[in-house]
């Protein structure tokens, strides 16, 4: 059913009622004036790594498991979570940069003085912290900084510039609930280092609001955006989670810890335990995108050639 949105009052979608924009946005708010950080005072940044410590928990780096991952040292594995967490957080920044922009277009033509607008600005706010708290991660563990493909970086242009509004809420939620999932799992790991704990714990305080508003919303364009819009966002979501899914991945990472980057691309690309850490990333983002029907015809497709829906 498609309505305007001045008409969603009462209307529901498969998992209920629809949410009023404003209260959520109120509440989101007031999570947001209590539960924020600033990394730069939160965090030790001086401190010194600890030795034999992981920059990633080790079943989260690519190889784990793997034929290669078992002829590697000790040494030459945690040298791969450091530059696995600083691709990640590269591909992080990257894809917040993204989604500031989207939020700054959603937001252009609505009143300025809405509840929902002034949490838009207040997310963006917060990724332009996680930014340049990812970046002083990347210059602290002395890693190249690790940007996405020439080809990725276009094509994370030309979505931004002709994403819909359902279709930009899409990928915010591809963006932010893989990374969070994998960020759950890390910042209470005691394995790892003590400065990405931290790093990861803000993020995920923080992200929680960010991942609710972007669902809600979701929600919302879902049942009022018209039909071909709906069609548009299942198609280019597909695409963007196969485009994501390679990216997180950098080749650069082997071949900066000595390993051969074709055959440490092979053994990932074959990897049971790999295929099955991403899907269970994915597995409730993917739920509740089929539950409001964005997992449909050849998006549906396009998600399973990503290897993030089984």
């Amino acid at each position: 059913m498609t309505v305007t949105e001045g008409g969603i009052d009462g209307l529901r979608d498969a998992l209920g009622l629809l949410k009023d924009r404003e209260q959520v946005a109120e509440r989101l708010l007031d999570s947001s004036a209590k539960h924020s950080f600033d990394p730069d005072k939160e965090l030790d940044w001086d401190a010194p790594f600890e030795d034999g410590k992981w920059f990633w928990p080790p079943e989260l780096v690519s190889l784990y498991d793997t034929p290669l991952w078992r002829r590697m040292s000790e040494e030459q594995r945690i040298a791969l979570s450091r530059h696995e967490a600083a691709a990640l957080a590269s591909l992080g920044i990257w894809f917040e940069i993204i989604l500031m922009q989207l939020l700054v277009r959603h937001i252009y033509d609505k009143a300025a003085t809405s509840a929902h607008v002034r949490y838009a600005l207040t997310e963006i706010e917060d990724e332009c912290r996680h930014s340049k708290m990812f970046a002083r991660l990347i210059t602290r563990g002395g890693t190249p900084y690790y940007p996405v493909s020439r080809l990725h970086s276009n094509l994370g242009r030309l979505f931004k510039t002709i994403s819909t509004t359902p279709g930009s809420f899409t990928a915010t939620l591809l963006g932010e609930e893989i990374l969070d999932w994998m960020q759950r799992l890390t910042f209470p790991d005691e394995r790892v280092q003590t400065l990405v704990r931290g790093v990861t714990r803000i993020h995920v305080v923080e992200e929680a609001r960010h991942v609710r508003y972007a669902r809600e919303e979701l929600r919302r364009q879902m049942v009022t955006a018209p039909r071909w819009s709906q069609e548009f966002t299942r198609v280019t979501s597909g695409e963007f989670a196969r485009v994501f899914s390679v990216a997180f991945v950098n080749p650069s990472v082997y071949t900066n810890v000595g390993l051969d980057k074709r055959e440490a691309l092979a053994q990932v690309k074959a990897s049971g335990h790999r295929r099955d850490v991403m899907q269970g990333g994915a597995k409730r983002l993917t739920e509740f995108l089929d539950d409001i029907g964005v997992l449909r015809g050849a998006g549906r497709r396009l998600w399973k050639a990503s290897g993030l829906l089984a």
